[in-house]
């Protein structure tokens, strides 16, 4: 495939994403499911179609009463875990967060920095970025704090200076990218020295079959464009980052698959007999940091 080519395809499948984005900013996620609309046939890209978003949340590890914080429809359902909490944030640190969406995880470790810290969310879809910014009036209502805000940018190309940001967080997004490599190689371009990554997101334990890689479902469910295990912390090796350590957390495929979601119930018809989707897919936290 020529590089023109390549270009065209990772284009096609930003394109996919951004729309299926689009359609979760729109209908609210799991905070107001609407089943006849969404993405992926499921009330959400990642979350469940079958438990609310504050259930879901919970599951991956998030505390009741720092959900009670949020601002009405920040959390939608898209987590596959709590990169929040895998930070160890500190007052005072810049913290980057990678396909931030309606705020979710921005609103949560805003309190974590205090006044004297900043967040900043990034998504390249405008709908999800016009959410996130609405909410930011009632995360300044509930904390009294002014220290969030979004961008819209790409994550393969951070709308963010070099060496500025102490933190860089994302859940259950750099596995949509069509580009891993340049993702992770722009999370050490903007790390200072020193700086730590803290990841959740989805990977893979074997190959997935043609059959489901070739869903657009899948694909903007967070399924399809995963990688494995072994290739997510090659990319973070090769893009300069040491300490990278790597956690399984297969309960958050087991909770898809027992909350019957939509999407998980097509892709297990379409993979072999006697398998299914924690066969092959894996819940996965990522901590690694920038030499200094």
């Amino acid at each position: 495939m020529s590089d023109t080519q390549k270009a065209s395809e990772a284009q096609t499948i930003r394109e996919k994403v951004r729309a299926g984005y689009a359609e979760v900013a729109r209908t609210g996620g799991l905070s107001n499911p609407r089943p006849e609309s969404s993405c992926c046939s499921s009330k959400s890209c990642c979350g469940s179609g079958a438990a609310s978003a504050d259930e879901l949340a919970q599951k991956v590890g998030y505390d009741e009463a720092e959900l009670a914080t949020l601002p009405e429809g920040a959390n939608m359902g898209l987590s596959c875990g709590n990169p929040t909490a895998l930070a160890s944030l500190k007052p005072g640190e810049v913290v980057l967060d990678l396909g931030s969406g309606g705020g979710f995880d921005c609103f949560l470790a805003g309190p974590r920095v205090g006044p004297t810290g900043r967040i900043i969310g990034v998504d390249m879809t405008p709908e999800m970025l016009a959410k996130a910014r609405h909410n930011v009036a009632g995360y300044r209502e509930r904390t009294g704090l002014e220290n969030v805000e979004f961008r819209l940018g790409e994550i393969e190309h951070l709308p963010v200076s070099d060496n500025s940001v102490d933190v860089v967080i994302s859940n259950c997004v750099i596995n949509l990218s069509p580009d891993k490599p340049q993702v992770w190689r722009e999370i050490a371009r903007v790390l200072k020295p020193g700086g730590r990554v803290a990841v959740s997101d989805l990977a893979l334990l074997r190959p997935l079959p043609e059959a489901v890689r070739s869903m657009v479902e899948a694909l903007v469910g967070c399924i399809s464009g995963a990688v494995l295990v072994s290739d997510t912390e090659r990319f973070a090796r090769d893009a300069g980052l040491v300490d990278i350590r790597l956690e399984q957390k297969p309960d958050y495929v087991a909770s898809m698959t027992s909350f019957e979601d939509p999407l998980y119930q097509k892709i297990t018809a379409a993979l072999p007999p006697g398998t299914r989707p924690a066969d092959y897919l894996t819940s996965l936290n990522v901590t690694a940091r920038k030499r200094e």
